[in-house]
């Protein structure tokens, strides 16, 4: 019964050995799962994108730090060097060619190679209709949320393929599953990740490089403001999804980390929900 399926999977490219080889960072008795790697987060002077540049860190990876205002690249390299982890920081805004191009060679010059990349950066310009949002909003939106990962890991991974390995996680949102009445566009971007995660983790997987998406719920952020400053939103979560608490940074950090980690070696393709309940019901 099983042979036609398994003369199939002869027939296939030999993926899986190449994506399940556990590898380790200088050894196995290496006490830090990332030691050794290079990790670019965009996004990440605040909010979620700080919290996982400082967790992988903290496991160990040397992390570029980027978001589009000098002041805050300075302020958060500065809080992360004084707590002794690796960093270097540089301005990116993630939709402008040059600034990307400037992250790329940060990370080159700073650390010799790229293992790992974070696409944590967002915009939502507009709280309104779907169909009343202007040409110039969509190509805005749809530029920095979905394009700009897509160019980026374009010209990260030659460097990544250097290193015989990879792991890419992109920071989508519940809202790809259950829209925000007030976000259209925004929710729209965010459900094209899903489908970027899927498509990107079956073209890179010959090359040894995972691809996973991450899709945060109500988080306490400034960028989350538009939803948890109302007063009557966290009792709406709790009566209808029985969640206690808005979720912070620090919950989507650890997850990141083992993505990049050995110990998800044999994880690509998948969209993680971190956001108290499971969107996918």
């Amino acid at each position: 019964m099983f042979r036609p399926l398994i003369q199939g999977w002869k027939r296939l490219p030999a993926l899986v050995p190449a994506l399940s080889v556990r590898s380790t960072s200088n050894g196995s008795n290496c006490r830090l799962a990332l030691a050794n790697k290079v990790a670019v987060v965009t996004g990440s002077t605040n909010g979620i994108g700080f919290s996982i540049a400082r967790r992988l860190a903290q496991d160990g990876a040397h992390v570029v730090i980027s978001s589009r205002k000098q002041q805050n690249v300075d302020r958060a390299v500065a809080t992360l060097k004084e707590e002794g982890l690796c960093v270097t920081g540089t301005v990116c805004h993630v939709g402008k060619a040059e600034d990307r191009e400037q992250l790329v060679a940060t990370a080159l010059e700073s650390c010799g190679g790229v293992d790992f990349l974070v696409c944590v950066a967002g915009t939502n310009p507009l709280v309104g209709s779907t169909l009343r949002s202007s040409e110039q909003i969509w190509d805005k939106i749809l530029g920095v949320n979905v394009k700009a990962p897509a160019l980026l890991l374009s010209q990260l991974l030659p460097h990544m393929e250097n290193r015989g390995q990879g792991s890419v996680v992109l920071v989508s949102s519940v809202a790809a599953y259950i829209p925000f009445p007030r976000l259209g566009v925004y929710n729209v971007s965010k459900t094209a990740l899903l489908g970027l995660t899927k498509t990107l983790a079956v073209e890179l997987a010959p090359k040894n490089i995972r691809v996973n998406c991450l899709a945060p719920g109500v988080i306490n952020t400034d960028f989350g403001r538009v939803l948890t400053e109302d007063p009557a939103f966290e009792d709406h979560l709790k009566y209808v999804f029985g969640m206690q608490r808005v979720g912070q940074p620090e919950d989507c950090a650890g997850i990141v980390s083992f993505l990049c980690s050995p110990e998800a070696s044999y994880i690509t393709g998948e969209n993680i929900a971190v956001a108290g309940w499971s969107p996918h019901l």
